[in-house]
């Protein structure tokens, strides 16, 4: 009889170590991506030259979360105005291969910062397809090193994967502007008076990743607002870097990674100079640190993980005419997409009337949704995708896995201007997107979602 109950006790204690009960693990790793040589900067077509110098280096950063059943997903976040849907192509079929990583496992996200390089085809019309052979050439001998380097810095995570405590919470950082609302010149008048116009997203979601002990090992967060402080001629991670180099110096031994939210629509003003860059950086992280010091929910060890590509519409195509005649404009942005569409019209015999446009999905801890838009989102869609779904606890992230285009919501594609539709030319879609591009996206998120 007592040989059956040991034998009993010893199967509780089998139930009781299972996976179920193992909790989270969590891996982090971060390398340099700050290119070795002077070539072209992105996010800017008034720049006439390749870079001059370096203020600060730029990372690549890979955070790996490895549920209790052993579910991972792998968020890489990058100091760059966007990637393409070749090169994140490449890269999530390298982490495939290499790191055994499915497509909706993986989430690859960017600063938006205009202080660093062009890589590979991403804006196009406004870089690559407008330069000569031989920045276009260090152009794609640097999209080849970051891939590997984005393969190093995923394999450097998974090496650190260890039992980890995963928390989530939400502060508040004020600097982003609705740029469409209100001018650059009134904006210090109109904040001192609170009478800034148009919806912005302040919210900075947070997720910490913390050992058994309680040291602080990662720091995930995000902003709504664009990178764009600074417009000089040095590579710079603009105020997101500032923010994330701001963080690990205050918090010793940790490895702290930036999503950009939906800030289409949203600048950080006044800017233009430098200590505003390290202002808004040091503001942000104080943001991150408040939340940090303060109670933060603990997250079940519980990660779900989807990824789809919709047909989004775009609107009627021009002609082969019209594409021909814009061929011979005085933009020269508009003479380099034409010969683009021109191209490839000529390669597949017509153009495409939809785009895949990628959505991903987490549901962390049975907390979080964590959605992953690609493009440069305005910020209705956070808004509104807050408001349908948990509120602080949705957590969107533009600027992932491609950025095409602008993405603007129903109200914004009504009004136009930039960011409904005049941007369209620097990406090199043939048209806008249809009116329906707010629904399409929106309802494919909830049905992730579910």
């Amino acid at each position: 009889m007592q040989r059956i109950l040991i034998a009993l006790v010893a199967f509780a204690l089998f139930l009781n170590s299972s996976p179920a009960e193992e909790g989270w693990k969590a891996g982090a790793a971060a390398v340099t991506i700050t290119p070795d040589e002077f070539f072209w900067m992105a996010g800017y077509g008034s720049r006439s030259a390749p870079a001059e110098g370096k203020q600060t280096e730029l990372f690549a950063k890979a955070l790996v979360l490895e549920d209790s059943r052993g579910k991972r997903g792998l968020i890489v976040t990058l100091d760059l105005v966007g990637i393409d849907r070749e090169f994140a192509g490449k890269v999530t079929a390298q982490l495939q291969s290499t790191h055994g990583f499915s497509r909706e496992q993986i989430s690859l996200c960017t600063s938006h910062t205009h202080s660093g390089p062009v890589v590979g085809r991403n804006l196009g019309p406004l870089h690559y397809w407008s330069l000569d052979a031989e920045q276009q050439k260090k152009i794609d001998a640097y999209a080849e090193v970051l891939l590997g380097k984005i393969g190093a810095v995923t394999g450097e995570a998974l090496a650190t994967l260890a039992p980890a405590r995963i928390q989530a919470g939400s502060g508040k950082c004020t600097f982003a502007v609705n740029r469409r609302e209100n001018k650059e010149t009134n904006v210090p008048a109109s904040r001192t008076a609170g009478t800034l116009e148009g919806p912005s997203d302040h919210d900075v979601p947070v997720l910490s990743v913390r050992s058994q002990d309680g040291a602080l090992r990662a720091v995930l967060f995000g902003y709504a607002c664009h990178a764009t402080v600074l417009s000089g001629m040095e590579w710079n991670g603009d105020y997101p870097g500032y923010a994330q180099t701001e963080i690990e110096k205050n918090f010793p031994g940790s490895i702290a990674l930036f999503w950009a939210g939906c800030g289409g629509d949203q600048n950080p003003v006044p800017r233009r100079e430098l200590p505003l860059a390290e202002k808004y950086g040091a503001e942000l992280a104080a943001r991150v640190g408040d939340v940090l010091n303060a109670h933060m929910p603990e997250l079940k060890p519980e990660l779900e993980v989807s990824y789809r590509e919709i047909e989004a519409p775009l609107a009627p195509l021009p002609t082969a005419e019209e594409i021909k005649a814009n061929a011979s404009s005085t933009n020269r942005f508009e003479v380099a997409r034409a010969k683009f569409l021109i191209r490839k019209m000529e390669e597949k015999g017509t153009l495409d009337q939809v785009y895949p446009y990628p959505i991903g999905v987490w549901n962390i801890g049975d907390s979080i949704d964590f959605i992953f838009l690609g493009g440069e989102v305005v910020v209705d869609y956070a808004l509104r995708l807050k408001r349908e779904r948990k509120g602080t606890s949705t957590w969107v992230a533009g600027y992932s896995n491609d950025v095409m285009a602008y993405i603007p919501s129903l109200r914004v594609a009504t009004e136009g201007g930039y960011e409904g539709g005049g941007s369209h030319v620097y990406y090199g879609l043939p048209s806008l997107w249809a009116e329906s591009i707010e629904e399409d996206i929106v309802t494919a998120v909830h049905g992730l979602v579910k």
